[in-house]
């Protein structure tokens, strides 16, 4: 595979190399394309899991919460926002 990047391209990498954040070029790229793959897959499980919503919405599967049950639900969200970060070891 060839790739041949932009002028503007080339100098982002260029001034990465020169300021010592990556040894050389490939080094640049191959980790740009590591966190394009991470987004990717990040944005797929998104969309997996608005679809499982959507299921569960359509299947009448969901909880209605109300002004009263709104700290609740602030609450089960922190609580699932913590879990999900201590998972993933941040």
């Amino acid at each position: 595979m060839t790739f041949e990047p932009t002028p503007d391209q080339q100098a982002f990498i260029h001034q990465a190399v020169a300021s010592g954040r990556y040894r050389n070029a490939e080094d640049a790229i191959r980790e740009a394309m590591a966190r394009w793959e991470e987004d990717e897959r990040a944005r797929f499980e998104l969309l997996a899991a608005l679809d499982d919503a959507e299921a569960d919405i359509l299947a009448g599967q969901y909880l209605d919460y109300k002004d009263e049950t709104l700290p609740q639900l602030a609450e089960e969200l922190k609580y699932e926002a913590r879990a999900l970060r201590d998972s993933k070891g941040r």
